[in-house]
């Protein structure tokens, strides 16, 4: 089926019947090359095995909130995510100051959202992220790198791999008292 309107998928970034004839690796360095001059752009390159483990995780806990480290303090700034799939090739992921969205909710303004386009995942056992951070809405790339990445240990974590992680998506995901947000930063803090 085709995308929603609005939504760029692969072929929006690539030509993709030339892509699938190349080797993973030049694939790779094509789209980090072609999200380097642009500097709010965000870009990555996911193993399909470990794609499926995010989106499983991602399907069970479309929503969750993830730390920001702020120099100079001894606190984080709270972050919320919100997955969606919008298309069967195509996840996304908004990023979402947490003060922010408990003013305006569904109206909340993202400072990053990302893309994750699945079209090579069984040709070639990528996934290819690409996202963009908004200028003026309070983080920077590194920042949003940060988020990223810990999106990534929170969400593609193998099976027995940081239990506290997996415990912490469970009990948020469930409105579970037990939720601390400072046991949340403790395991953010673990990433490092």
């Amino acid at each position: 089926p085709p995308a929603p309107p609005g939504l760029k998928t692969l072929s929006s970034y690539i030509d993709l019947p030339k892509t699938l004839a190349l080797p993973p690796k030049e694939i790779e360095y094509i789209w980090r090359l072609r999200h380097a001059s642009l500097p709010t752009s965000l870009c990555a390159i996911i193993p399909s095995t470990t794609y499926l483990r995010i989106q499983a995780t991602a399907r069970k806990h479309p929503h969750f909130i993830l730390p920001l480290p702020r120099e100079g303090s001894s606190g984080a700034e709270i972050h919320f995510l919100q997955w969606s799939f919008p298309a069967p090739d195509t996840a996304t992921v908004v990023f979402t100051h947490l003060a922010e969205y408990k003013l305006r909710g569904e109206f909340s303004q993202p400072h990053t959202t990302i893309t994750m386009h699945l079209e090579l995942m069984k040709e070639k056992g990528l996934v290819l992220m690409q996202g963009q951070v908004l200028e003026g809405r309070g983080v920077s790339v590194e920042e949003a790198r940060w988020l990223i990445l810990c999106l990534q240990k929170f969400y593609g974590a193998e099976d027995g791999d940081h239990l506290g992680r997996k415990r912490l998506l469970e009990r948020f995901s469930q409105g579970d008292e037990a939720f601390k947000v400072e046991e949340l930063v403790d395991e953010a803090e673990k990433i490092i």
